[in-house]
């Protein structure tokens, strides 16, 4: 489910404070296929072992936050890196 654009407006990243976006299809598939290969892991070091079918990202693309059951995880050591930091 969409999260409602207002509420986006006002959301940011925990640890950036960049702006967020909802993840596209083509992003989807490809974090989707890092999780199944094993290879993407949380902020906190664990591997992200379960895959996503909703997140949010920072514009720049540096960060992902699943969203479980319409619910965004914004917790900062739950942020999934997707570039070196």
């Amino acid at each position: 489910m969409p999260i409602d654009p207002k509420l986006l407006e006002i959301m940011c990243c925990p640890i950036t404070r960049a702006a967020l976006q909802q993840i596209d299809a083509v992003m989807l598939e490809k974090v989707n296929a890092r999780i199944q290969d094993g290879t993407l892991r949380y902020k906190d070091n664990t591997v992200v072992d379960a895959a996503l079918s909703e997140g949010l990202i920072t514009q720049d693309g540096k960060m992902l936050y699943r969203i479980d059951d319409d619910i965004p995880i914004m917790l900062p050591e739950k942020a999934i890196p997707l570039q070196a930091e």
